[in-house]
């Protein structure tokens, strides 16, 4: 069995574009971002400090567009324009049930979000607010994962938590494959080597190189934030 993670004091939590569809095919379903926004507010109770770094999939894919004969920068500034609506729409769940929420933003646009400078981040998260990190890294060819890894070491938080459809990883799609393995844990280098993808190649090597554990878990199942937050075994866990 792994071992338990103790309670982190400050957290990175990485959420799909894609989980804010629900049943929908493509946009924000009011009722799952009511929910997640609800659900963060839980988690923060026990004074744990809550990073957010949302994706862009449910309204726009960069790679998708690239695939398609798209320019592959431009469609990733697309798709980093794409995260900056879902940070809105989640900035303004969480305010609607009285959760200080601040966006900071890589690409400045000052009418809706701060520009992201570190220190800016750190003091917002010491001063009980959430802090929602938008427009991946401002650089086209990386992913919001990456993203999230590179945030979670900038703010020294000590847990990245990957909020997917499924109930952590497994060694093939689970959806697909009945006889799928599941994994209760995992180091980085199995996770590179077994090309599982849970987060890109990128990110998890930066996970890895500063000891940043990343508990995998499903984002669907109600209580699931505040109990990875707490430490308590759900998911994956990658160290």
């Amino acid at each position: 069995m792994p071992a338990r993670l103790g309670k982190p004091k400050r957290v990175v939590l990485k959420i799909s574009g894609e989980a804010l569809m629900g049943g929908m095919s493509f946009g924000i379903d009011p009722d799952v971002n009511e929910s997640i926004a609800r659900q963060i507010k839980s988690a923060r109770s026990g004074g744990t400090e809550v990073a957010v770094v949302i994706g862009g999939g449910n309204i726009f894919r960069g790679l998708t567009a690239a695939a398609s004969g798209m320019d592959r920068s431009t469609a990733d500034y697309m798709g980093m324009l794409a995260t900056m609506l879902n940070g809105l729409a989640l900035q303004d769940a969480l305010e609607k049930i009285d959760v200080d929420t601040r966006v900071l933003t890589a690409i400045e646009i000052r009418e809706l979000a701060e520009l992201y400078i570190r220190r800016r981040a750190v003091r917002h998260l010491e001063k009980g607010r959430v802090v929602i990190f938008v427009c991946g890294t401002g650089n086209p060819y990386f992913t919001t994962d990456t993203a999230a890894a590179l945030r979670a070491v900038e703010i020294n938080a000590d847990l990245i938590l990957k909020a997917t459809k499924v109930d952590g990883v497994y060694s093939k799609d689970p959806v697909k494959h009945k006889d799928a393995k599941k994994f209760k844990e995992l180091t980085y280098l199995q996770v590179l080597k077994k090309n599982l993808r849970v987060m890109d190649a990128t990110a998890v090597s930066l996970c890895m190189e500063n000891r940043l554990p990343i508990v995998v878990f499903d984002i669907n199942k109600t209580g699931n934030i505040k109990k990875a937050v707490n430490g308590d075994k759900i998911g994956t866990v990658i160290r």
